[in-house]
């Protein structure tokens, strides 16, 4: 009696890998080694929209300002800044009585960035200086072997694309630490404290420029070097952006190669699951809508974070260019629509358990994850999804044989974390965070399932077609 009732009253989380038959392990893999070429190619989110863009254009997708009209079953997209982007598959049923259906994520990851005036040089020793970008533990982003990405403008227009570290034959970069021998001082300190920001210094060259007579004679050389290579001088990096992320590769983690290790899957791997979902799509009943959002790393701001108004500008156009626009009926939409806000999770860590409710949280192998609230201690700035919404997600998932589970971030006044989640829910859309668990968030490498990976890429692809 006791088996039969646990049996029908125990919710189950169950884990995946022992569920699945050797065909479907084979779909997980091959997944998961498509998904880690494209982590590979696309560390920044300058880099992700660009990849992103190909795989549209490939898919039949258009420029929405190419567009002068639209109806079911074409195919959209808007690009912002080159950072941002936002994809539509018009639907079948009327957006003015039934909304969209929206998935969105995030394409910035933490990194170091360069100053505006970032070349020095001191002691022999030529530097980039840096500014850290979103939450990141100090600490790790020293002694490891760090690439340069992105992009500097000149005064002319011209645009200069930078990726050094990535090819076996580029020279990569470093942040030096102290040795164990002379640490005393510096290990005394909180782990917090232990490297300071303004150290977060990069070395990059130590050959002076032939001229005893110059100063500077290090620093003289770098821009000697890179004014031959690429046509710049010290000044213009005053308008660039220039990105260091770790230069290593996404692989396969473990002798069963059952996980990933990469940089940047927060959010990436949330990203590419649904960007992989809607170019696998055709017809859909209500629009779909794949957001992929920069910014939110430090708070969503700016013109191509998500607080903008510019992903309100790409539904005005869809409604604009389908001849139903009219006054209030931005508003009307964004109340009638759905959404999963996919952003990734804390995975459990059993060597740090203490942190976690071990009965709410988030395990590896055993599904994506759904975050009724995050915010922190006492639930202050999160979305919390009302229950009506969270039984229909349950039920979209369920039909469709999608595991998941239902978690938190972290134990009560831990600490907590929060995503884009609720900029939507202010504009009266229903929505819940949906993501895939992870280990070691924020740090240079981060550990994935690759099961969570591919229920992911089934969950949103089911969230799309209910």
């Amino acid at each position: 009696m006791g088996e039969e009732l646990r049996e029908k009253l125990f919710a189950k989380r169950e884990e995946g890998w022992s569920k699945t038959d050797n065909k479907q392990k084979e779909e997980i893999m091959k997944f998961a080694d498509e998904y880690m070429a494209f982590l590979n190619n696309a560390k920044t989110e300058r880099e992700f929209i660009k990849c992103a863009k190909k795989l549209a254009d490939e898919h039949g997708y258009t420029d929405i300002i190419n567009k002068t009209e639209l109806k079911a079953g074409d195919k959209v997209y808007f690009i912002n800044r080159g950072k941002s982007m936002y994809l539509a598959i018009i639907g079948e049923n009327d957006i003015q009585e039934h909304g969209m259906h929206i998935i969105g994520s995030h394409v910035d990851s933490p990194r170091l960035d360069l100053k505006p005036n970032p070349l020095c040089e001191e002691g022999g020793m030529a530097y980039f200086k840096t500014h850290y970008y979103g939450g990141i533990k100090k600490y790790q982003w020293t002694t490891i072997p760090l690439s340069l990405h992105g992009v500097i403008v000149k005064t002319n227009g011209e645009k200069v694309e930078i990726n050094i570290g990535e090819n076996e034959d580029d020279p990569i970069f470093t942040i030096t630490d102290l040795l164990p021998h002379l640490a005393q001082e510096q290990m005394e300190k909180k782990l917090k404290d232990g490297i300071e920001g303004e150290n977060l210094k990069l070395l990059i060259g130590s050959i002076p420029v032939d001229d005893d007579k110059e100063k500077e004679r290090v620093k003289l050389n770098i821009l000697k070097l890179l004014n031959e290579k690429y046509g710049i001088t010290e000044a213009d990096f005053m308008s660039a952006e220039l990105e260091l992320v770790p230069a290593f590769k996404a692989r396969s983690l473990g002798f069963d190669k059952s996980m990933v290790a990469g940089y940047g899957q927060d959010d990436k791997v949330c990203a590419y699951t649904s960007l992989s979902a809607m170019m696998n799509l055709d017809k859909v009943k209500n629009t779909a809508v794949c957001i992929l959002s920069d910014k939110e790393e430090i708070g969503s701001m700016g013109n191509t974070g998500m607080e903008s108004h510019m992903f309100d500008f790409f539904i005005s156009e869809i409604l604009n260019k389908l001849n139903v626009n009219k006054p209030n009926l931005l508003d009307r939409v964004f109340c009638l629509s759905k959404m999963l806000s996919s952003d990734v999770d804390a995975g459990y860590d059993p060597l740090y358990s203490s942190v976690s409710d071990g009965l709410n949280a988030g395990y590896l192998g055993k599904g994506i994850t759904l975050n009724k609230y995050t915010g922190s201690r006492g639930k202050a700035g999160a979305s919390d999804a009302n229950a009506e919404y969270v039984a229909w997600v349950r039920n979209v998932f369920e039909s469709s044989d999608v595991k998941y589970q239902i978690t938190e971030l972290g134990k009560v006044d831990i600490g907590g974390g929060g995503t884009i989640a609720y900029i939507l829910a202010n504009k009266g859309t229903d929505v819940i965070d949906c993501g895939v668990p992870v280990l070691s968030m924020h740090a240079p490498y981060e550990v994935t399932s690759k099961y969570d990976i591919f229920s992911a890429y089934k969950a949103y692809t089911s969230f799309w077609t209910e």
